[in-house]
C-alpha cells in the first residue's frame, strides 16, 4: 500500500499521557491512517530517527483577531509547533462591528493587548458587519494554521448600546436579549464560543476600562444561556476576581445550568484580590458540586520585555526621554550613545503620569530587584542573584548605569525581563502541582498580543526546553508536557478531531530534536502593516511542522502550503481502525 506521507522510526508521544513508543506514521490526505510498524511505502518519507513525534500543539488563547484577516503565515505561534490558534480572548475582537465603531474597536484592542492600531487600521478590510460574516470574512485566507474564535463580549456589547457604551453602563432587559441573541448567533454560525474581560488591567488605548468590566452576572448568565440553547461553547473570562462579584458563584451556576465548561484566566496577580491558590479551591469547590470550570495557566511569568523601542522600558518617565521619544530611532540611538545624555538620563528623577497602576508604573521605572538580563541562555526562571540590582552591586555600578547599558547592548538592542504576573515567589515551583492537574490547561501565550511587551508564543517551545528537558528543580513528563499542549487543550473546546496520534484524526504533527530544542533571541521587527513593531522569537529543533498531512515548515521555515482552515463549532469524530 502507498500512502501519501510516512514518517519513520521517531519516538511518538502521542498526546495521551501514555507512554512514548518507537514506530511509524503513515497519512493519506489529510488524515492519520495508521500507527506502529508502517510496512507501505510513502509518496514522501520523512526519517524522524532520534526525534519524537508529536500531535500538533493547539493554542487556546492567541488573539490573532486582526492578524488572521492578513497573514497567512500566522508567525510566531506557527513558528513553535502550534497548528490550531483559538483567538476573540479577553472580550476583544472586531465581530460583530457597526460601520461606525472601526475604529472604536481598534483603539479597544490596542489599548487591552498593545497590538499596533495603525497595523490593524491598515490590515484589516472590514468586509464584514455581523458575526457569522466575520467567520466568512476569515475563511478567504488560507493560513499554516486552522483558526477558531469567541464571540467577544466587548463587540457585542458595543454593536448593541452604542453610544449608551461607557464604563458602568447598565444594560435594559432589550439590550442584553439582543447580547444573547447575538451571541446565540455567533455559536450557531461556528464560533467556539464567548469571552469576557472583568479587569482593571484591560482598558482601551484612551483609558476606559473595557466594556463588560462591571457587568452584572445576570448579563453574564444571560450570555451563557445563549450558547447552551446551542448545545456547546466555552465561556472564558479574564477577572479580578473580586470578593463581592463571588465570580466562582455564577461561573458555577452557568456551568452546572448550561453543562458547559467555563474557563478563567487563573494567575498571580497584581490585580486580582484572591490568591491564585485561592482562585483554583474555590473552582474545586465547585466542580465537586457539579460544575466544570478550568483554569487556564501561563508556563513562565508574564513578563514585560522592556527594550529602548519597544512599549517600555525603565527610563521611560525621565524627562531626557521625552525630549527624544518622538524622534526616529537612528536620532534616539545617536543622543542615547552620548555620554553627558546618559549621565543625565541615569541621574534624573522620574517623572510619573497620574494613574490608578503607579505601584506598577513605579516598579518598572525602579524595581531592579525583579528586572532581570537576557542574556543568551536566559531561562524565564531568573534567581534574585541574577536581578539587575545584583549585578549592579557585584559591578560596583548604580543598577540606572548598569540597566541603561544593557539596553544599548547590540547596537541598542538589548531587553531586560520583568516578570509582572506569575513570579510573586521568584520561582515557578507554584505551577508544579497545576501541571498535574485535569482543571487545568496551558494557556496564556498572547501569540498575536502584546506586540511590543510580551513574547509568549514560544510557550510550547518553553514548556519542552524549560519544563521537560532543562529546569533545575523538578520537571514535567514529556508525554505530560505534549498531553496537556495538544489533546487537554483540543478537547476543553470540543475539537476531539486532533491533539492525538490516532489513526481517523487529523494529521496536525510536529517531528521534534529534543536535543536541539533551544529558543532564539527575542527581537523587534517592524513587519506589520503599516510597519507596526512586534517582538518576535525563533527557535531551534522543530525538524517539520505538518498540518492537515502537508509540511508547513521545515526548520523552521515556512514551506509555501497553507492548509489551515477556520474551525466552525466542535469537531466530533469516530476514530477509525488501522487497514494493516
Amino acid at each position: 500500500m502507498t500512502y501519501d506521507l510516512v514518517i519513520r522510526g521517531g519516538t511518538i508521544v502521542d498526546g495521551s499521557g501514555g507512554e512514548p513508543f518507537v514506530g511509524d506514521v503513515a497519512v493519506n490526505g489529510d488524515r492519520i491512517v495508521q500507527i506502529g510498524s508502517v510496512s507501505g511505502a510513502g509518496k514522501e518519507e520523512i526519517d524522524a530517527s532520534g526525534c519524537i513525534v508529536t500531535p500538533g500543539f493547539v493554542d487556546v488563547h492567541t488573539h490573532y483577531d486582526g492578524q488572521a484577516t492578513w497573514d497567512a503565515e500566522m508567525a510566531p505561534s506557527s513558528w513553535h509547533g502550534v497548528t490550531t490558534v483559538i483567538m476573540g480572548n479577553c472580550g476583544v475582537g472586531f465581530a460583530p462591528a457597526r460601520p461606525d465603531r472601526h475604529e472604536w474597536l481598534i483603539s479597544l484592542m490596542e489599548g487591552v493587548e498593545d497590538i499596533p492600531g495603525t497595523a490593524l487600521a491598515e490590515g484589516m478590510t472590514w468586509d464584514w458587519e455581523t458575526f457569522p460574516e466575520y467567520l466568512d470574512a476569515l475563511e478567504k485566507l488560507p493560513r499554516t494554521v486552522d483558526v477558531g474564535t469567541h464571540v467577544p463580549h466587548g463587540a457585542v456589547r458595543a454593536y448593541v448600546l452604542g453610544d449608551r457604551e461607557r464604563p458602568g453602563a447598565i444594560p435594559t432587559d432589550e439590550d442584553i436579549a439582543e447580547m444573547s441573541r447575538i451571541v446565540e448567533e455567533g455559536v450557531r454560525a461556528g464560533a467556539l464560543g464567548f469571552s469576557t474581560s472583568r479587569t482593571v488591567l484591560h482598558k482601551s488605548i484612551d483609558g476606559e476600562l473595557v466594556p463588560g468590566t462591571t457587568a452584572t452576572a445576570e448579563e453574564l448568565v444571560a450570555i451563557g444561556r445563549a450558547m447552551g440553547r446551542v448545545g456547546y461553547g466555552v465561556f472564558e473570562m479574564a477577572s479580578d476576581m473580586r470578593r463581592e462579584w463571588n465570580e466562582f458563584g455564577w461561573m458555577g451556576q452557568l456551568s452546572r445550568e448550561t453543562g458547559l465548561p467555563v474557563t478563567f484566566a487563573a494567575l498571580q496577580s497584581i490585580a486580582k484580590e484572591l490568591p491564585l491558590e485561592e482562585q483554583i479551591s474555590s473552582m474545586r469547590a465547585e466542580n465537586d458540586n457539579g460544575a466544570n470550570i478550568v483554569a487556564q495557566i501561563a508556563l513562565r511569568g508574564n513578563g514585560i520585555i522592556m527594550a529602548w523601542r519597544g512599549t517600555v522600558h525603565p527610563f521611560r518617565f525621565k524627562p531626557a526621554w521625552t525630549e527624544i521619544e518622538g524622534l526616529s530611532w537612528d536620532e534616539q540611538y545617536a543622543r542615547l550613545c552620548d555620554p553627558a545624555f546618559r549621565q543625565r538620563m541615569i541621574e534624573e528623577e522620574n517623572i510619573f503620569p497620574e494613574s490608578d497602576i503607579i505601584d506598577f508604573l513605579q516598579t518598572v521605572a525602579l524595581g531592579w530587584p525583579v528586572h532581570f538580563e537576557m542574556d543568551p541562555d536566559f531561562n524565564y526562571e531568573p534567581t534574585m542573584e541574577e536581578s539587575v540590582a545584583a549585578r549592579a552591586a557585584a559591578a560596583g555600578v548604580s543598577p540606572a548605569a548598569y540597566a541603561y547599558d544593557l539596553l544599548m547592548k547590540d547596537e541598542g538592542k538589548g531587553f531586560i525581563y520583568f516578570p509582572i504576573l506569575n513570579y510573586r515567589d521568584g520561582n515557578l515551583n507554584f505551577l508544579e502541582e497545576l501541571q498535574e492537574s485535569d482543571d487545568c490547561v496551558n494557556s496564556l501565550s498572547d501569540g498575536g498580543a502584546h506586540c511590543g511587551t510580551i513574547c509568549d508564543a514560544a510557550s510550547p517551545t518553553f514548556m519542552l526546553q524549560h519544563w521537560v528537558r532543562d529546569r533545575k528543580r523538578k520537571r514535567i513528563t514529556l508525554q505530560n508536557a505534549i498531553k496537556r499542549q495538544c489533546r487537554d487543550t483540543a478537547v476543553l473546546y470540543g475539537l476531539h478531531d486532533r491533539g492525538l496520534i490516532e489513526p481517523g484524526l487529523l494529521a496536525d504533527l510536529n517531528i521534534i530534536d529534543m536535543n536541539r530544542i533551544k529558543l532564539g533571541k527575542p527581537w523587534l521587527a517592524f513587519d506589520l502593516p503599516a510597519g507596526g513593531k512586534r517582538l518576535l522569537q525563533k527557535a531551534d529543533g522543530y525538524v517539520a511542522t505538518i498540518k492537515s498531512g502537508v509540511v508547513t515548515f521545515r526548520e523552521g521555515v515556512m514551506q509555501g502550503p497553507v492548509p489551515g482552515k477556520v474551525i466552525r463549532g466542535p469537531q466530533r469524530v469516530e476514530l477509525a481502525i488501522a487497514a494493516e
